[in-house]
């Protein structure tokens, strides 16, 4: 990619939310908000090379896209037409302070109402995901499509079955009012952390394709907090994003097998990350209004925070765990909760308060990983076995597989070496 090709990607990348959602209050409509976009781009790329960027990307790409989308309208109506392509798009005519006036008071609600679109309560999980991917993020069909392992058709059938859903709904364009931002701003949070969940739950095979999704989701987290800057919440969930994905470079050996939090060399862990998401921690803690996004950033700062794997505050930790649990009551918090408690108590007690889980995390995967393992330390071979071999069997990725079979093998290289 030349250099003059890569800053204006950058700049189209960034631009993208507030132009859109821009062109969609004008439009009232996602194709033409889009197509609108698409042609400001085109104009961007002949032009900015040789004018220079314009101080303001995302009003002359809103200026330009109104213009140019009126434009056809006019033409397709035998209307008088607007000035040629060239004065449409002067970077010093767009960039007037009308365009502020008509834009920039407005940016907020735009990019509100585009994520809240995005995640219309009507929509499916991967129906929003895909959206927001196409919508917000720009990502192509195609690469949607390879990030869900589905063909592209298939994948441009759920983008334009979600589009005609939030048609059908019909779907307000006006600002959303304080009540509505309150209510919707916790869906327009869990899209972007079911984005970063959809990468970062990615195995080694899949990783390469998948794991960009985290850096997406951590840029919507930002954009999120630039409109919010004052929310809790908001910054405990980009913190949690960027403590999570720190750890990115020694999830996965050499091998593609899942290295565990103990293993993993912290000094390639990316102190940057480390270093912003620490600092958003602190500053949520200072609102006094916890939350679930918070509770479980400050757990990840607890980890990132330890030099060593033994030097992690399990006691604080587990105390963490509970307050989350009586936020939001889940057995895979409990599951989760019970880890911290066998680091502090022992396995035996931990063993104890995962059982009743039994029944609800009947088909989850890290219940019998968990479980054979607190078996294992309590010398329960022949348990830990089974439960070992119950996890294989709903593992989700080819890392998850081979994580325990190493266990597996340890179980048997153990038995051989009493044996002898």
């Amino acid at each position: 990619m030349s250099e003059d090709i890569a800053w204006i990607d950058a700049a189209l990348t960034s631009a993208r939310p507030r132009a859109i959602g821009a062109l969609l209050r004008y439009f009232r409509d996602l194709d033409a908000a889009e197509e609108a976009y698409q042609e400001a781009c085109l104009r961007a790329l002949k032009s900015w090379p040789q004018k220079g960027p314009p101080r303001d990307a995302a009003a002359w790409l809103i200026m330009v896209g109104r213009n140019a989308a009126l434009d056809g309208v006019r033409r397709k109506s035998r209307l008088t037409e607007l000035p040629d392509e060239d004065a449409i798009s002067d970077v010093d005519d767009v960039e007037t302070p009308m365009a502020e006036r008509l834009d920039g008071a407005h940016y907020r609600d735009d990019i509100l109402r585009l994520m809240f679109i995005c995640c219309h309560p009507e929509l499916p999980a991967t129906q929003q995901i895909a959206l927001a991917l196409r919508i917000v993020s720009g990502l192509s069909v195609k690469q949607i499509a390879r990030v869900f392992l589905v063909g592209e058709a298939a994948m441009e059938q759920r983008i334009t079955r979600a589009k005609a859903r939030i048609a059908k709904a019909e779907t307000p364009f006006e600002a959303p009012g304080p009540v509505e931002r309150s209510e919707r701003l916790a869906a327009v949070a869990y899209m972007a952390y079911l984005v970063f969940t959809e990468g970062y739950t990615a195995g080694h095979d899949t990783a390469e394709v998948r794991s960009p999704l985290c850096e997406e989701a951590i840029r919507l987290g930002r954009l999120l907090l630039r409109i919010y800057p004052a929310e809790p919440e908001i910054m405990g969930l980009t913190a949690l994003m960027l403590l999570q994905h720190s750890r990115a470079a020694t999830r996965f050996g050499a091998d593609g097998a899942a290295v565990l939090l103990e293993d993993q060399d912290r000094g390639l862990w990316n102190r940057d990350m480390i270093g912003e998401g620490l600092a958003l921690v602190d500053k949520a803690i200072r609102h006094n209004r916890p939350g679930p996004y918070q509770m479980q950033a400050a757990i990840a700062a607890l980890h990132a925070r330890a030099a060593r794997f033994e030097d992690t505050d399990w006691a604080q930790i587990e105390a963490l765990y509970v307050g989350l649990e009586r936020l939001t009551p889940s057995p895979v918090i409990t599951l989760n909760r019970a880890v911290a408690a066998s680091k502090v108590r022992g396995p035996a007690e931990a063993l104890a308060m995962i059982e009743p889980l039994a029944e609800a995390l009947g088909n989850y995967f890290y219940f019998f990983g968990t479980r054979g393992a607190f078996l294992l330390q309590l010398g329960r071979d022949e348990e830990a076995r089974q439960a070992f071999d119950r996890a294989i069997s709903l593992a989700n990725t080819a890392a998850e597989a081979a994580h325990i079979r190493g266990q597996i093998d340890r179980l048997t290289a153990d038995a051989k070496a009493r044996a002898s």
